[in-house]
């Protein structure tokens, strides 16, 4: 199991979260600028996959909704690492590529305004619990392929992080499309 580091501080986590809604909207001219962009063949996992901004767009949104569900539930099943609960997915789920293939046929405009509102929802909650100071973040689940982790360290990595990567590969898509 890969050693993952301890949760940002809340503020750090806002902020960040902040700068990849402003990031995303500041691409979304260019992004609509260069439509319409081709629906990708292979949108997998595999070595011959490639996404463009539909299928990129589609996972950002499908990711945000997916991973505020599992934090939900490990905030609210309130674990210890004793027990931590099982959440999570591999990036080969079928269910996962079924919505991304669904969702990657919807307008860049709808797209860009669902990733605002989930990036938004994400900012609310941090910021609730926050306030609330009731450790929530603490709790734990156990991850199939990353094992133990905190919703926080949850926030961090499958959000935060996550959100950064995805707007600095739509620059690149942007940079060589």
């Amino acid at each position: 199991m890969e050693m993952l580091p301890q949760p940002m501080p809340v503020d750090e986590a806002l902020a960040r979260l902040a700068a990849s809604r402003a990031a995303f909207a500041a691409l979304q001219p260019r992004v609509e600028a260069g439509q319409p962009w081709p629906l990708s063949q292979d949108f997998g996992t595999g070595l011959e996959a490639s996404w463009g901004p539909p299928e990129l767009l589609a996972h950002t949104c499908e990711m945000l909704a997916f991973w505020y569900g599992e934090f939900a539930r490990i905030v609210e099943a309130g674990r210890t690492a004793e027990n931590g609960l099982p959440f999570g997915r591999d990036s080969d789920d079928q269910v996962r590529l079924a919505i991304i293939d669904r969702d990657r046929r919807f307008t860049l405009a709808d797209q860009f305004e669902r990733i605002n509102d989930g990036i938004a929802r994400w900012e609310r909650t941090v910021a609730a619990e926050a306030a609330a100071n009731l450790g929530a973040g603490n709790a734990v689940g156990r991850h199939p392929r990353l094992g133990e982790m905190t919703a926080d360290q949850v926030r961090d990595r499958m959000i935060v992080t996550h959100l950064e990567g995805h707007a600095a590969q739509l620059g690149e898509i942007l940079a060589t499309g």
